[in-house]
């Protein structure tokens, strides 16, 4: 990762590769809301329900309260984040919300906006 990287961006970046590789799932993710506090969660592939890692940390800082999004991130062999995840970021935190893209290697491969 890029040592100009934001502390707190490669702190979400780390989240979500550690929840990527602690649960064995697909995609790892991590949002920051507006007090600064972390949520994290990995891929959720249930019959009965199936939630993007991104849309499942979305779902976890609404369940807890979060009013915003300052900055997400997903941890992903995809080339970049999905329609519906940026959708989810979007709706709580709105479009200049920056969703952090990076390999299943922590690098960042970019940064794009909710939007």
């Amino acid at each position: 990762m890029s040592e100009a990287m934001d502390p707190e961006d490669r702190k979400i970046i780390t989240l979500a590769r550690s929840a990527r590789a602690r649960n064995g799932v697909a995609e790892g993710a991590a949002v920051r809301d507006e007090t600064g506090r972390t949520y994290v969660a990995g891929t959720v592939n249930l019959d009965s329900l199936k939630l993007s890692a991104l849309q499942t940390a979305v779902a976890m800082a609404v369940a807890s309260g979060a009013q915003s999004l300052e900055a997400a991130a997903v941890v992903t062999e995809a080339a970049t984040a999905a329609d519906a995840d940026r959708a989810a970021v979007r709706d709580l935190g709105g479009a200049e919300t920056p969703v952090l893209v990076a390999g299943p290697d922590g690098a960042l491969r970019e940064t794009v906006k909710a939007g």
